[in-house]
């Protein structure tokens, strides 16, 4: 096959921020970057988006935390993370290093929590917030944010009022229609809308005939709900005007290209980088290569392409 010589743009633009390619890492994945930082040159990701961050420390879920699952993985971490004043002073400093965007991921158990942080973040050098309204272990009143349209719009348009970079709302999977929860939070005024996260199973260790993880339920994700997580920005896309970025057991840039052509402007990595810590970069070569193959000049044009 003959190689076509011509540059490539694989820009996209998510509400007024450019990013060099659309591969982000997924939040809770990748540590804030710093962990990850000696396998992988974080100057190549179109962005980092770092593990969920809190007003307050958070310890997280007693363990077991992590079992292994048929084409994935089950977590309950509960959202551990040291909280935002460490935040700030240690991993805002340390991706300011690289030439990529910083997309911090926000987690609250109330509105007022959420609120808290994005007025912190309001004075630092990030580029964009996502706000993680679908975290299966963290509820208030019994029920996810993201599960409810009209909690999700109004903790969407609470956010906006506070925060001073472009807000990404990210959605639960458990829900009964994705496109009720997108138009609810583009209702109330998000950016962008990134999904999905985890789905929420069981496992049961039948030898010490127990839960495998010490929460009973945890978050599913890895290739095995792939074809849910693509079938569902599908119909994000065909409900919503905003860009998404679709995540979801991606492993390879075919994995990626599903959810661009479904609708997708970006593109996460998650699990993935468990096993192989080049995956972001893999997935990124991989998008550039089809570009080629298939005579695309800029990335744009292939988002959306399977109606």
């Amino acid at each position: 096959m003959n190689t076509i010589n011509f540059d490539l743009d694989t820009t996209v633009n998510l509400a007024g921020v450019e990013l060099k390619n659309p591969v982000m890492t997924a939040s809770g994945t990748f540590g804030s970057g710093e962990e990850y930082s000696e396998f992988v040159d974080l100057n190549r990701l179109g962005a980092v988006v770092t593990k969920g961050v809190a007003n307050v420390p958070w310890p997280g879920n007693p363990a077991p935390r992590i079992a292994e699952t048929y084409g994935g993985m089950m977590n309950a971490i509960g959202l551990q993370n040291p909280g935002i004043k460490v935040f700030c002073r240690r991993d805002i400093p340390f991706l300011k290093k690289f030439d990529t965007k910083i997309i911090v991921n926000v987690c609250g158990k109330t509105t007022e929590d959420y609120l808290e942080v994005v007025e912190r973040l309001a004075e630092e050098p990030v580029d964009l917030l996502e706000i993680n309204i679908s975290c299966p272990n963290v509820k208030e009143g019994g029920i996810a944010f993201g599960q409810d349209p009209k909690s999700a719009e109004h903790i969407t348009r609470e956010v906006k009022k506070h925060a001073k970079q472009p807000v990404i709302m990210k959605l639960s999977p458990n829900v009964t229609s994705i496109a009720e929860m997108a138009k609810a939070v583009e209702a109330g005024g998000a950016d962008v809308i990134s999904l999905i996260n985890t789905l929420t199973g069981m496992k049961i260790d039948i030898h010490r005939q127990t839960f495998a993880v010490a929460n009973k339920t945890g978050g599913v994700s890895g290739p095995a709900i792939r074809p849910i997580a693509v079938r569902m920005v599908y119909e994000a896309a065909q409900a919503v005007k905003v860009p998404l970025i679709g995540m979801g057991g991606i492993t390879c840039g075919e994995d990626a290209l599903e959810f661009i052509l479904a609708g997708a402007s970006a593109v996460s990595v998650g699990t993935a980088n468990f096993y192989n810590p080049s995956a972001t970069i893999e997935v990124a070569e991989g998008i550039e290569a089809y570009m080629r193959q298939h005579k695309t000049e800029h990335f744009r044009d292939l988002i959306g392409l399977v109606k």
